[in-house]
């Protein structure tokens, strides 16, 4: 018997719908270098999944200084320039679970710490009409890992939390997602999730389609009614 699906199904963009998080390294490493600093893989670790203000604000520390506008603009501009000229790396199974979705009917959001500039330019990319709503960093007051944004965008998709499910590949994401109470399907990509909560955690999006989710979601429903 297949299993209901949910009402919708929010995707978090930056690791989990494309494999952006080296391009967001490499400007993090051009910005603090033209300040004169030095920037290690480890410290952009740190920055995975944060709010585009908070990750200026870290940088500010390292050595750069602008102000915290002036970095979220020069970090998405160089990310977009990286997009535009070496392409959007979808992740395995991304676009594939996407269009199943959107066969299926379910409604989706793109929601993003990252400004709704350069998310629009990864949904033109994405060669159909993936998303009804996208929410991006620059739409809300509050970032990720507050709840926010994923209370936005059901709010704005018309659903209740509790009714849909959340995709994320970072700490700070499914913090967020799990503060909404939205049911929430980690993704790890750079960093571990083991220690995070999630609901479910899965290798990878490769061959899942939209069964699997509905799978994931009556089963996560069933257990909170017990």
């Amino acid at each position: 018997m297949t299993s209901p699906t949910p009402a919708a199904v929010l995707w978090d963009m930056d690791g989990t719908l494309v494999d952006t998080e080296p391009y967001w390294m490499a400007a993090e490493e051009r910005l603090v270098a033209s300040h004169g600093g030095t920037w290690t893989h480890e410290e952009s670790l740190q920055l995975v999944g944060s709010g585009l203000e908070d990750a200026a604000k870290i940088l500010q520390n390292a050595g750069v200084s602008l102000d915290v506008d002036e970095i979220v603009q020069t970090l998405t501009s160089d990310v977009m320039v990286q997009l535009q000229t070496q392409g959007a790396p979808f992740r395995p199974g991304a676009q594939e679970l996407l269009r199943s979705l959107r066969e299926a009917g379910v409604k989706t959001a793109l929601v993003t710490m990252s400004m709704r500039r350069m998310a629009d330019i990864v949904v033109s990319l994405i060669g159909f009409e993936a998303f009804d709503i996208v929410i991006g960093g620059d739409d809300v007051e509050r970032p990720k890992p507050h709840p926010d944004p994923y209370l936005q965008a059901c709010r704005a998709l018309g659903v209740s939390p509790e009714d849909a499910v959340a995709i994320e590949d970072s700490p700070n994401g499914l913090r967020a997602s799990l503060a909404a109470e939205v049911p929430s399907i980690g993704v790890p990509h750079i960093v571990s999730l083991d220690e995070v909560g999630a609901d479910t955690l899965w290798p990878t999006l490769e061959g899942r389609t939209a069964e699997h989710v509905a799978a994931f979601h009556a089963e996560h429903r069933a257990g909170a009614a017990l």
